[in-house]
């Protein structure tokens, strides 16, 4: 048999391989993760002072940013899973988790000159980590799960982003209905929880994506 016919033999039979969409799957995983929180929401019920909270620029601003840097990291970690794209996607949600925690730190400010000594006061929130991190960490799992096609090209930053994805918008649900006395303790309880689930993400996703 001639190689030409041999070649011509051996493709006859093969169907089209649909390419992998990681961008589609993480949308699917942004439904799923709004979803969730959503629900968490519903179940507690929002915070009696959030209105009179989210009247305040500073609470709007850091709001907003953490939902957007949520969304945008989630992309970013689709994008980087994807062969041949540029590792600068990982900057994507930078400006966002900027503007996020400058809105944090200027809230500070505002609840120090609005109710003096009293905003810097640092109380303790387990629930608050333990509702970041309960949540964050298996919506982590999913997006890394989804994402696992691609990502072992850059388990690293794939994971670290997917962590980050879930903990910004764990973060931005639990603000709707878990009260804190000052932005302060938002500030770092809510950092350390998000720091925590990116840093398991890291972690973690390097060794499993990797495998």
């Amino acid at each position: 048999m001639g190689t030409d016919d041999m070649i011509a033999q051996l493709a006859a039979d093969l169907t089209p391989v649909r390419p992998v969409a990681p961008w589609r799957r993480t949308i699917s995983w942004l439904l799923l993760a709004m979803a969730l929180i959503a629900g968490m929401v519903a179940w507690h019920g929002f915070r009696p002072d959030l209105h009179e909270r989210m009247l305040m620029p500073a609470e709007q601003v850091q709001w907003l940013a953490s939902v957007i840097a949520g969304v945008l990291a989630a992309l970013a970690a689709a994008r980087m899973a994807e062969p041949g794209r540029s590792e600068a996607w990982a900057l994507l949600p930078l400006p966002a988790v900027i503007v996020w925690l400058t809105g944090m730190g200027w809230g500070c400010l505002a609840d120090i000159a609005r109710i003096g000594p009293a905003a810097l006061t640092l109380g303790t929130s387990w629930s608050c980590l333990g509702f970041i991190v309960g949540l964050g960490v298996p919506l982590l799992g999913i997006l890394m799960f989804l994402l696992k096609d691609g990502a072992s090209l850059r388990p690293g930053p794939v994971s670290a982003l997917s962590g980050l994805a879930a903990a910004a918008l764990c973060s931005a649900g639990l603000s709707l209905f878990h009260h804190l006395d000052a932005i302060l303790m938002i500030l770092v309880w809510h950092g350390m929880a998000v720091a925590l689930v990116t840093g398991i993400g890291a972690v973690s996703g390097r060794l499993a994506l990797a495998r």
